[in-house]
């Protein structure tokens, strides 16, 4: 069974290649940095220069995917600002309440259209559905490299998107990383990469209080 994950992981990252301008540009400084190697081998003029170019190519790269991985770090912020929006969440502490199902939905403005999000301490990354990312005016960030989820439906890829308002309570965040997910059915998650900006989070008497850092202004 862990095999077929893994083929079907593979074969989700394969379909996502043709809409991944770090993917593709990935596989053409790879085949860059072969034929640069085979020139060298050949004693062709240029191949130390091709493979030169490949291998920045590459680092290029690298440093792209960590900024991208590293803008779920609260931590690291300071780093990950580069040619992107600051992820700010400003207010005052929230109350919401546990639904009769025992999870916590709430209805925020997601860049100004309504639309029902389920809070999940198991999630770490905030999802939209293709349905509510459209209505929304969501779009995928250009040149992100896909993401890999995990869902009831096994793994799919989903794209990275930048939330530029989302508000709830006394609650706003802006500049908010998020991913559009085909296959996550009609339900929108709040995930960990929203709720660890927070000072903090807890439960009390069934309720789920949410309060913003010191560090960000109270409304």
């Amino acid at each position: 069974m862990e095999g077929q994950a893994i083929l079907s992981a593979i074969a989700e990252l394969v379909r996502a290649i043709p809409r991944s301008g770090l993917l593709v540009a990935t596989i053409v400084a790879l085949v860059a940095g072969w034929i640069g190697s085979m020139m060298l081998r050949r004693k062709i003029a240029g191949g130390r220069l091709v493979r030169s170019v490949s291998t920045l190519a590459l680092v290029g790269i690298l440093v792209t995917v960590f900024l991208q991985v590293a803008r779920f770090d609260p931590r690291l912020d300071s780093m990950t600002q580069i040619g992107l929006p600051e992820q700010t969440i400003v207010g005052a502490e929230t109350v919401i309440p546990m639904a009769a199902d025992g999870h916590y939905w709430l209805r925020a403005n997601v860049n100004g259209v309504p639309t029902r999000l389920m809070v999940d301490t198991g999630a770490t990354l905030t999802a939209f559905s293709s349905r509510s990312a459209d209505a929304a005016g969501l779009e995928p960030r250009p040149g992100g490299l896909p993401v890999m989820l995990g869902t009831a439906n096994g793994t799919v890829t989903a794209d990275l998107t930048t939330v530029e308002s989302l508000s709830f309570g006394n609650i706003k965040a802006e500049g908010l990383d998020a991913v559009i997910a085909p296959n996550l059915g009609n339900t929108n998650v709040l995930g960990m990469n929203f709720l660890s900006r927070l000072e903090g989070w807890r439960v009390e008497n069934g309720d789920l209080i949410l309060t913003p850092g010191s560090a960000f202004p109270q409304q």
